[in-house]
């Protein structure tokens, strides 16, 4: 019992030195950027009166550019109605495109007062940063353009192509456990695998695959989802950003209520 104790001790002694040292490391990475750790307070904002999100550009349907370079999708939607609901105009909000690289970065470096940007909510992302009530359920999704492939089951024994490294591999694996998996770099290759028969499906994100779905109208996603993936809003941690974050989880979950998230979901093709 004594040598259980000392090792729990132990544990616990790692753990806490462990948090410090990650807490430090991420301190000075964000001082080593010349930025402050901090975006701007709701009475700012109100004061300022109006928002900046850093969003997607190039990510039918979340957010894209339309044939005159106009911003649109799900989460530019979703900007503008927090716009609204924060500010009092749905136009009242600067939108930033961001890479997928920057989407937390621009949220802690003070360039935007939040982000919606495709982010999946996770724990170890959790320690640095904020994350709102799920506004989207993403999730992993085939597609294929077999149109004898209607079901999970059809593609039992078939060959699918995944990204390689890809936390998408263990999903098919699990309930495809007889498929052949195809490695792939990139939606461009997996897009010649299955047009040169190398492969009668691929497996990704929903998000992703229903704007490649409206860009190839003769592909199809399967009505089945291996996972759940909840994408959030990204919002600075802090007890001054405590009535921004409350503002905003509670606003979502009003559309949520409302239907209006799933009304915009379903009019931007998404499953």
């Amino acid at each position: 019992m004594h040598n259980r104790c000392n090792r729990w001790q132990v544990i616990t002694r790692l753990h806490l030195v462990l948090s410090a040292t990650i807490f430090w490391i991420s301190c000075f990475s964000i001082v080593g950027t010349g930025f402050t750790a901090s975006a701007a307070e709701m009475p700012e904002i109100q004061q300022r009166g109006y928002l900046t999100v850093a969003v997607k550009d190039n990510l039918r349907p979340l957010g894209f550019r339309d044939a005159n370079g106009n911003l649109q999708g799900l989460e530019i939607d979703l900007a503008q109605r927090l716009a609204l609901d924060l500010v009092g105009k749905t136009d009242a909000v600067k939108l930033q495109p961001v890479a997928n690289r920057d989407r937390l970065s621009v949220v802690l470096d003070k360039k935007v007062d939040f982000a919606i940007a495709r982010v999946t909510a996770t724990e170890s992302r959790s320690r640095i940063v904020s994350f709102s009530v799920p506004y989207y359920l993403d999730g992993t999704v085939l597609v294929t353009k077999d149109a004898s492939v209607n079901k999970l089951s059809d593609l039992a024994k078939q060959k699918i192509a995944v990204l390689n490294n890809s936390s998408t591999i263990a999903k098919v694996r699990f309930y495809l456990p007889n498929a052949e998996l195809v490695g792939v770099n990139s939606y461009h290759e997996a897009r010649e695998k299955i047009e040169s028969n190398a492969a009668v499906a691929f497996a990704a994100d929903a998000t992703v695959l229903s704007g490649w779905v409206q860009q190839y109208p003769q592909y199809q996603l399967l009505p089945t989802k291996l996972s759940t993936e909840p994408l959030s809003v990204v919002m600075p941690k802090g007890l001054q950003y405590d009535k921004l974050r409350r503002n905003v989880n509670q606003a979502i979950a009003r559309y949520l209520e409302q239907g209006w998230l799933q009304q915009r979901s379903q009019y931007w093709g998404l499953p």
